[in-house]
């Protein structure tokens, strides 16, 4: 289930707010411009389970939110766990290719097909952290300070929407606030 965490940018063990109630975190995020909403479930996602299977399942979504907004790139992003010291490397690459605080020139538009993620993201003096589940879209708007953790063994496939070829190349702040914060990991086990 969908979580939402907020945080002081300067105090990490401080909660703000901390909810699994969509539409009170719909709510939320909306006041600073965030989409966030829901799909159907409309297929079963594995390893096996090819990029162009995910995007046939989902393209009437697909297309009613490209034709919206104006975003003509679609691609599915996804890893899943396998065995052996290569997955190892591979995941702990990935996962660090995007710990670092970043930005980017367009919206971040992402359609969690499955498994889970986490985006912080840094707005005013607070850190928004949103675990995305399965069947979560989340639409970041440009230029909004984030981060986001796939965890230590990442599971996941997101259709990703773009309006222009580059539009997921972040630029990166240099500010290490990133490594203040507890991981995917971290916030999903306080659960526990």
């Amino acid at each position: 289930m969908t979580l939402l965490q907020i945080m002081p940018q300067d105090a990490p063990d401080t909660l703000v707010l901390r909810t699994r109630d969509t539409a009170r975190i719909a709510a939320v995020l909306k006041e600073h411009g965030i989409e966030y909403g829901q799909w159907e479930l409309r297929a079963t996602v594995t390893a096996d389970t090819t990029q162009e299977e995910i995007l046939a399942a989902y393209r009437t979504r697909v297309e009613e939110l490209c034709e919206r907004d104006g975003l003509v790139l679609v691609d599915v992003a996804q890893l899943h766990p396998a065995v052996g010291p290569e997955w190892e490397e591979r995941a702990a690459k990935a996962r660090a290719a995007f710990l670092e605080e970043h930005r980017h020139a367009e919206d971040e538009v992402r359609f969690f097909a499955h498994g889970t993620g986490c985006f912080y993201l840094h707005i005013e003096d607070e850190v928004y952290a949103v675990v995305c589940e399965a069947g979560d879209l989340l639409s970041v708007p440009a230029g909004t300070r984030h981060w986001f953790d796939m965890g230590p063994t990442p599971e996941f496939a997101a259709i990703r929407f773009f309006k222009e070829e580059d539009g997921w190349v972040g630029d990166f702040t240099g500010d290490a606030i990133a490594q203040s914060f507890p991981r995917l990991d971290v916030l999903l086990s306080e659960d526990r």
